[in-house]
């Protein structure tokens, strides 16, 4: 009886083993929960929804305009914003709207246009310029503590809603 016990527990402890490396190598490869923090990204995502993020399509493309990502703003913080423009696009934003090489963005999904201009930057190779969608109260590319977001610092493409059971849904991205 004693060795089917053994036995048994060894079976418990390898089935557990083998869980917590898939769910480690998932997490680290393929997706990611993120918690939204703010109200930068209103009306498309309220403060406090939690949503997986994809880190496979980064793998192997860059970020498309319109797509919201998640990146690392700094060692203790993750930002969740829209990629406005990607690398050597040329972004300048007006009271009336945003302006990628010289042609202005269909932006449903803003809450209101910035009722402060931004001067015409050109994004670097190896970055995006990225903007939150309620544009008068997100720290976005426009703010020297975030700047342009390099490719290095991206963690994924924001891609479901699942929290508040409520609110589930997939995020579209333009």
């Amino acid at each position: 009886m004693l060795e089917a016990e053994k036995k048994e527990a060894w079976e418990w402890i390898k089935s557990i083993l083998v869980a917590v490396v898939l769910a480690l190598v998932i997490r680290a490869f393929l997706v990611e929960v993120f918690l939204v923090q703010g109200e930068s990204m209103l009306p498309t995502l309220d403060d406090r929804e939690r949503l997986i993020v994809s880190k496979v399509q980064y793998y192997y493309r860059e970020p498309e305009i319109g797509e919201i990502i998640v990146f690392q703003a700094s060692d203790q913080r993750d930002f969740i914003k829209r990629v406005i423009g990607g690398p050597g696009d040329e972004v300048r934003i007006d009271t009336d709207g945003v302006y990628v090489n010289g042609e202005k963005l269909d932006e449903p999904y803003v809450l209101e246009d910035a009722r402060q201009p931004f001067q015409t930057v050109v994004v670097p190779e190896d970055a995006l310029f990225v903007l939150g969608d309620n544009r008068n109260n997100s720290m976005d590319s426009r703010h020297p503590s975030v700047d342009f977001v390099s490719f290095d610092s991206l963690k994924g493409k924001a891609m479901f809603v699942f929290w508040p059971l409520d609110r589930i849904r997939l995020l579209s991205h333009p």
